[in-house]
């Protein structure tokens, strides 16, 4: 949403200072800034499931935060974005990966939250999750309209997942009641597919899932391709919907596969002290190269990036760190 972004001079000058920024290391997060402690004496943060990109980059920050900070920086494993914003809108948690399209939905107070809430504030705009839906060679399924008639997990129930599954369904006229549909998390579709339980199912992550990986080596499965024009049809209602390609060998695929992606966002509440948030913010860009080396979706995080498309409110202690940049 444009009238949470900063300015473009802004965000001209933090992407010129992106190398300057990530090459600090840890000599760096000493400096201005950097701080020995926080004011809060615990900063939790919910992830996803446990062998999703969210619960792997997620465990290393905390990993970072207890270190740099000796605070009690910890995980939360959960069903993902919608349960992460209702923690954090119960004050249960102080920090949370989430995909955009919840967060703008929560902040709207729109689909699975009955009002706009003013608990949650940005830090980041992070990768993008692509919408990986895989099938089986035997299933029959070639286009996403096959997939009409079949057992389809999409998620567990409200997670981001499937609420990016059902806007994608609908948006190519399909409803769940065309479809059989099963609320399973990563490991859990992947265990269905490899036992013949499940025709597709929807993983949206970044790259590569871990699940879908690990059944890539000994299932032969397909990639469920969609097409740029409908996900740009789609995005003219839910902007926050871009059209990008699962690239080839990713999963032993030959070729590119169009799909739809949406960006992830990391979050904190609104109600954390300016100080915190700045060095929260300040350590995280100081340690992109660890948290590249934990999962390789993390190799897409910028500085340059981090401010566009932002769906929440920029946290004012976000907000001095890039300013500074």
């Amino acid at each position: 949403m444009n009238k949470y972004k900063l300015s473009a001079f802004t965000a001209v000058v933090a992407g010129a200072m992106t190398l300057a920024a990530c090459g600090g290391g840890e000599e760096e997060a000493g400096g201005e800034g950097g701080g020995e402690s926080l004011d809060s004496n615990i900063v939790t943060i919910a992830t996803g499931g446990a062998s999703g990109p969210y619960n792997i980059i997620g465990s290393t920050l905390a990993d970072v935060y207890s270190n740099e900070y000796g605070v009690n920086s910890r995980t939360q494993t959960t069903g993902a974005s919608v349960e992460n914003v209702n923690l954090m809108k119960e004050d249960k948690i102080e920090m949370a990966f989430t995909m955009s399209d919840v967060v703008s939905q929560a902040v709207e107070g729109q689909e699975s939250f009955t009002e706009p809430t003013d608990k949650i504030s940005q830090i980041a705009a992070l990768y993008p999750n692509y919408v990986q839906i895989v099938t089986t060679a035997e299933s029959g399924i070639e286009t996403f309209d096959d997939l009409v008639g079949k057992r389809i997990a999409v998620g567990d129930q409200n997670s981001g997942v499937e609420v990016n599954a059902r806007t994608l369904l609908e948006g190519h006229g399909i409803t769940y009641d065309d479809i059989e549909v099963d609320y399973l998390g990563y490991a859990e579709a992947a265990d269905g597919l490899r036992a013949g339980q499940l025709d597709a199912a929807f993983l949206t992550s970044g790259l590569p899932n871990a699940s879908l990986l690990e059944l890539s080596e000994t299932l032969d499965i397909r990639m469920v391709s969609i097409d740029p024009a409908d996900v740009e049809e789609i995005a003219q209602d839910q902007s926050y919907f871009v059209a990008l390609d699962i690239p080839a060998d990713t999963y032993g695929n030959e070729e590119a596969v169009p799909t739809a992606a949406i960006m992830n966002a990391l979050v904190v509440r609104s109600d954390m002290s300016d100080d915190d948030v700045y060095k929260l913010t300040q350590t995280f860009f100081d340690n992109l190269e660890t948290l590249g080396n934990s999962h390789q979706a993390a190799t897409d995080i910028t500085l340059e990036a981090a401010q566009e498309g932002l769906v929440a409110p920029l946290h004012p202690g976000a907000e001095r760190y890039y300013s500074e940049q």
